[in-house]
């Protein structure tokens, strides 16, 4: 079992879900977050005063997968994702230990879908 967290620009959310989606890959929790990278902001100006913005906006995407939907959860984002522009995110895997369905009280596997 995997988690994913990826960081994603927000205008590119819709695309990614719907790949997402087309390879079977449903449950996923979306969170609205500001952050910086090698963008390091963007200068805006305010009042005639050139401030420079230290955090952008970008969303964050956290998705627990079987093993042999890594690749496919992996390659959904990447194309949904990928503008080419600095800024267009990250993605992060962790090796999860344990997951447990309230409902059910299921574990492992099958609790993920």
């Amino acid at each position: 079992m995997k988690y994913i967290i990826a960081i994603v620009q927000p205008d590119r959310l819709d695309e990614v879900l719907d790949l997402l989606t087309k390879k079977e890959i449903h449950l996923c929790t979306v969170s609205n977050v500001v952050g910086r990278g090698r963008q390091q902001g963007i200068a805006e100006v305010y009042r005639s005063h050139r401030e420079a913005g230290t955090l952008l906006k970008k969303v964050k995407l956290e998705i627990a997968v079987n093993d042999e939907f890594l690749k496919p959860a992996m390659d959904a984002i990447i194309e949904g994702g990928r503008t080419g522009q600095t800024g267009d995110g990250k993605i992060f895997v962790f090796e999860m230990q344990e997951c447990l369905r309230i409902r059910t009280g299921e574990t492992g596997h099958g609790a993920i879908g």
